[in-house]
């Protein structure tokens, strides 16, 4: 796990110049790789590759970048880890290619003698073994790459990453990222020059960055409470898609534009080939066979040359992951939870049993609301431009806790989104299934009967019932629950419902000036797949928007915050392939999400230690931003601020902040995307 960054300009600088301007960007991004710092600069192309490394595998200077292809074409930095690098180099080994024979097209070995080394000297340094220079993922890659060509490297590769990679003989950068979008990876246009890292601040220490605020990315904010890829806050700056390679030449960068994306990998492929060509198996087999590919995904993603551990929550995913993880070690796996005293927010007594049970060395933590809102002024710097998910307070947290023992943690994110986890998958097509013969104007009355009464009077009402109701209906706030019932009776048609429960404000173009939103993954329609039922049809959307844009981005800024890099066995591309395949019947059965995945879990653990309502990662944010951070945020929404700042409505923001106070409505998630903006801007003034 490392930083990325560099540049490609189209005015001619000194090789000094370019080193110092290297240096800065690269420095920007010592927390995530404080072992090792390198950079390398082509003058007269006008390239500059910088990195910063934490050292997992590999710990000899023979896995320093930038690196140079064992034939000299290619440079490349790189972040994240390729699990199946040792099988590549075996493939490698094998290869007639090493043997005195060269590749055609964009994989040709090099043959110029200027700066290439010979097809007879890559074998020599390549054949059985001796030949690599260390033990690197990196090495593999690059020697990957010279044989058969970026593309098909990549769709050969397991793993996450972003890569930026100069061909030295076309003179052109490629800029890529891994299929379920776990590394970020930025780009754009500033001051003459192409620009790409892993973070933001990178970025803003080119010589010369103006970062102008994109207001359509702002209300988008505030609607989902991250910024969807494509976009940043910054007007001009692009994350990368996952699963796509960027071609720029110079000749791109002096003409001030940018080429569009090409993907190597389709999840919405994958969706529609899986549905239309299902598991045929019976439950057992299928069964048999995720089992098989997590207890693959989880050797590969164990392998480190560091301290190794796994956060563990209690929950399905993670106890599922640290189970596997258990089966296969020979010494207690190091296992990490965080906990809250108030009611409702704490899982340390199931994390606790599960880890009991395995016999993991567990650590836990409890923290204080004192603990939890000093987080809050680091998350600017954390997050490195607005993100409003609360949960990645809890996410720093826990990351702090495993790093004072581990280097690499692996965590259970994506089981939900895969196989169909959330409780809104199973909720909201029921409820649309039972409605949707009504009329619309008859849903909408429904609904807004149901609104009439505020959701702390229904919590009041529904916990004397709760005693009578099913445990899988029993929720820590129900009143907010039917309020966002209410919503989705509200709509006119299935596609609106998505859009409905993701949204925190409904119509954020209403609040932000000039704002406006930009089309996202969940607006063009070209980009959702034909799908059979309305449960898949969500789990696919949160796995292009949700997954990468908030989940994705919450972990990896958390954890190489605090220079620890994380693993996700569930994205392994081969079990998303297989977990497309599979029916709805293999996922939600009896009102239940991740029915297959329960399967394998109870051949490790006990379902008494499992089975309970599913419990969000969070904190108590409405009651905090009505007591102890009440102060901090009525600076934050001061009206003559908001008017003097010039982004918000100030009128509309207040409107919903006296509704939070009154604790009519629990605005919470609304307000915290306007407050981490806010504190955003405030940070962004203050460097000036």
């Amino acid at each position: 796990m490392c930083g990325i960054a560099g540049f490609v300009s189209a005015q001619l600088s000194s090789k000094q110049h370019m080193l110092d301007a290297a240096r800065c960007l690269a420095g920007q991004l010592k927390h995530r790789g404080p072992d090792d710092e390198g950079v390398w600069v082509d003058p007269a192309a006008g390239i500059a590759l910088a990195h910063r490394r934490l050292a997992i595998l590999d710990l000899s200077a023979a896995g320093h970048q930038p690196m140079l292809s064992a034939c000299g074409r290619y440079v490349v930095v790189f972040n994240g880890e390729i699990y199946n690098h040792l099988e590549i180099r075996r493939e490698l080994d094998n290869s007639c290619l090493f043997s005195g024979h060269t590749a055609a097209g964009e994989g040709a070995l090099c043959q110029d003698a200027a700066h290439v080394e010979s097809s007879s000297r890559i074998n020599e340094r390549l054949r059985g073994g001796a030949g690599w220079r260390g033990h690197s993922d990196t090495e593999t890659l690059l020697a990957a790459i010279a044989v058969w060509g970026l593309e098909r490297t990549l769709q050969k590769t397991v793993g996450m990453f972003a890569i930026a990679l100069w061909d030295r003989e076309e003179r052109v950068l490629y800029l890529s990222r891994d299929r379920m979008g776990e590394k970020p990876l930025y780009y754009g246009l500033q001051g003459g020059a192409l620009l790409f890292a892993s973070e933001l601040k990178a970025l803003r220490a080119y010589p010369g960055f103006r970062g102008e605020v994109d207001r359509q990315a702002l209300t988008l904010l505030l609607r989902y409470n991250a910024i969807p890829a494509p976009y940043s806050i910054y007007q001009g700056i692009f994350k990368l898609l996952p699963g796509t390679v960027l071609k720029i030449t110079q000749a791109d960068v002096l003409k001030k534009q940018l080429p569009v994306p090409r993907p190597y990998w389709s999840l919405r492929k994958v969706a529609m080939d899986g549905q239309q060509n299902p598991f045929a198996g019976s439950d057992v087999e299928a069964r048999e066979e995720l089992e098989r590919l997590l207890r693959q995904s989880i050797a590969g993603q164990m392998i480190a040359d560091v301290p190794l551990g796994a956060f563990l929550s209690g929950g399905i995913d993670s106890s599922t992951v640290v189970a596997l993880m258990q089966a296969q070690s020979a010494r207690p796996v190091r296992t990490f939870t965080i906990g809250f005293h108030e009611s409702g927010y704490n899982e340390t007594e199931h994390a606790h049993a599960v880890a009991a049970y395995l016999g993991t060395d567990h650590t836990e933590l409890f923290v204080t609301p004192a603990q939890a809102m000093a987080v809050i002024p680091r998350l600017q710097e954390l997050y490195d431009e607005p993100f409003a998910d609360p949960s990645q307070i809890p996410t720093f947290l826990v990351s702090e806790l495993a790093r004072r023992h581990v280097t690499v943690s692996l965590s259970g994110d994506g089981g939900d989104e895969l196989f169909g986890g959330y409780n809104r998958y199973v909720r909201a097509a029921s409820l649309w299934r039972r409605t949707c013969w009504l009329p619309h104007s008859v849903r909408a009355a429904l609904a807004g009967v149901l609104t009439t009464m505020p959701p702390a009077v229904w919590d009041t009402v529904l916990d004397g019932l709760g005693r009578f109701l099913p445990s899988g209906w029993r929720y820590a706030n129900p009143g907010d629950l039917l309020h966002k019932f209410a919503e989705i009776l509200a709509v006119k048609s299935s596609e609106e419902i998505y859009t409905c429960l993701v949204s925190h404000w409904k119509r954020p173009s209403d609040v932000v000036k000039g704002g406006g939103e930009s089309t996202t993954v969940l607006g063009d329609r070209g980009w959702s797949p034909d799908l059979p039922d309305l449960e898949h049809c969500m789990m696919y959307l949160d796995s292009v928007s949700y997954l990468p844009d908030d989940i994705l981005v919450k972990v990896d800024r958390a954890a190489m915050g605090v220079s620890l890099e994380t693993r996700v066995p569930f994205l392994d591309h081969r079990l998303v392939e297989f977990a497309w395949q599979l029916p709805l019947s293999m996922k939600i059965r009896d009102g239940q999400g991740k029915w297959l995945v329960r399967q394998v879990l109870n051949r490790y653990v006990p379902r008494k230690l499992i089975e309970r309502p599913k419990m969000g990662f969070g904190i108590p944010l409405g009651v905090w931003l009505r007591g102890p951070l009440k102060g901090w945020a009525e600076g934050m929404l001061d009206v003559s601020r908001l008017a003097g700042e010039g982004f918000f409505i100030p009128d509309s923001i207040q409107d919903i902040w006296r509704e939070h106070l009154s604790g009519k409505l629990n605005r919470s998630s609304a307000l915290w995307g306007v407050l981490m903006f806010q504190q955003w801007l405030s940070a962004i003034e203050h460097r000036k």
